[in-house]
């Protein structure tokens, strides 16, 4: 199988400042990448900093729902430290509001950095990587917008529409650009700030999105993993068919 290593490039990681972005940053740096995380304040990225291998992470203070800043630092980036070989697309928001209670402009900037982010910094990474024709993009992604809670309707709407920009990429790119990895992962619910007071340690979440961030084979664009497991696609009926007559079993992987 084939994965990304440290000479293949640096990576980015958005939403670095705490949780799960942190903790994605410190395993990356662990495994030997240059990492610049992302985040709106800089003193939450030096703590990350001091978690890190020493002299692996970078502190780069960015708002990703400002499309123009977005593209500026990562053309800067990409000069100082090479090609960028992988994007985790990790910042999110997650107001708490009943809709009657937010104004439209509100919800809108919640969007703007949910979906609006992911698509500055995709954009951004992908003018590196597409003239090279390699590179990983793993987007942090949920089941919100099939099950939406009370009061997250912005987050849920803004989620969703990012699952399905994953596949309209896929559909853009993926047969001129097979070496462009492009997937989901969803880490299951997490003991941060935007989680729940006892859901699963953030450290324990990053080692399976790092295993499954460092995967360039082109079998995973596309897939979508919770947690640790491959969520298979719904199979039609003529499917079921095609599998029983040929005997075949799709199994899912296990980072």
């Amino acid at each position: 199988m084939t994965t990304l290593t440290p000479k293949d490039g640096f990576a980015i990681v958005t939403g670095a400042g705490s949780g799960l972005g942190r903790a994605l940053a410190v395993d990356l740096t662990r495994r030997g990448f240059t990492v610049v995380g992302t985040g709106r304040r800089l003193a939450a990225l030096t703590e990350t900093g001091t978690l890190c291998e020493s002299g692996l992470f970078h502190a780069e203070p960015l708002d990703v729902s400002d499309a123009g800043r977005v593209a500026a630092t990562f053309a800067r980036l990409t000069q100082t430290h090479g090609p960028l070989a992988l994007l985790i697309n990790n910042a999110a928001v997650y107001p708490h509001r009943d809709f009657l209670d937010t104004a439209p402009q509100d919800f809108m900037q919640v969007v703007q950095t949910n979906l609006g982010g992911i698509v500055a910094c995709t954009h951004a990474a992908l003018l590196d990587m597409a003239p090279r024709g390699t590179g990983r993009i793993l987007n942090v992604a949920t089941f919100a917008d099939l099950n939406p809670l009370p009061t997250a309707g912005a987050y849920s709407v803004s989620k969703g529409a990012a699952r399905i920009l994953t596949r309209s990429l896929i559909a853009d790119l993926g047969d001129r650009f097979p070496n462009i990895v492009i997937s989901d992962w969803m880490p299951g619910m997490l003991r941060t700030d935007m989680g729940i007071p006892d859901g699963l340690d953030p450290a324990v979440a990053a080692k399976w999105g790092v295993t499954l961030a460092v995967q360039t084979d082109p079998s995973f664009t596309g897939t979508t993993f919770e947690m640790d497991r491959e969520i298979l696609p719904p199979r039609g009926l003529k499917g079921k068919i095609k599998d029983l007559v040929l005997r075949r079993t799709r199994k899912p992987r296990r980072l």
